[in-house]
């Protein structure tokens, strides 16, 4: 399975989760990020380093722009917020039905909506690659009782 983790620059957000979910090594899924506001090739936040790193996780260190091909390739597209689930819509609307928000998809109850740590601390990033760290154990727990 090709999962695709979508939020608005790729620095902060997506590449955290898409580090957590590589570093689960499951054979069975690909994963790659990407940003809706996303340049190619900028550097992702220092934060969001520090604790890949902290945790030895296998990460993508630069961002990259949400594509076409991208979309394509992807079995499953989750955003980080509503917000970035329309925008992805708007752009490639042939990705319904296999769009959204990571909180829908694993728990689809309440705010679906990630917090965004994008200007706050490491203690701000901390608690959002927590959250992160929870939706993945529990995007990881689907996928592998389908």
């Amino acid at each position: 399975m090709n999962i695709y983790l979508i939020c608005t620059g790729n620095t902060c957000r997506s590449p955290m989760a898409e580090a957590i979910l590589r570093s689960k090594n499951l054979s069975e899924i690909a994963v790659r990020s990407a940003g809706l506001h996303a340049a190619n090739g900028f550097p992702i936040s220092m934060h969001s380093e520090t604790l890949i790193q902290e945790m030895d996780m296998p990460y993508t260190a630069v961002s990259r722009a949400i594509s076409k091909e991208d979309v394509e390739w992807a079995d499953l597209i989750l955003t980080m917020t509503v917000g970035h689930k329309q925008g992805v819509l708007q752009r490639f609307p042939e990705a319904k039905g296999k769009l959204y928000t990571l909180k829908e998809y694993t728990k689809p109850n309440g705010d679906l909506d990630i917090q965004d740590p994008f200007g706050g601390n490491l203690l701000t990033y901390r608690e959002t690659f927590e959250e992160l760290t929870m939706y993945m154990d529990l995007l990881v727990k689907k996928l592998t009782e389908e």
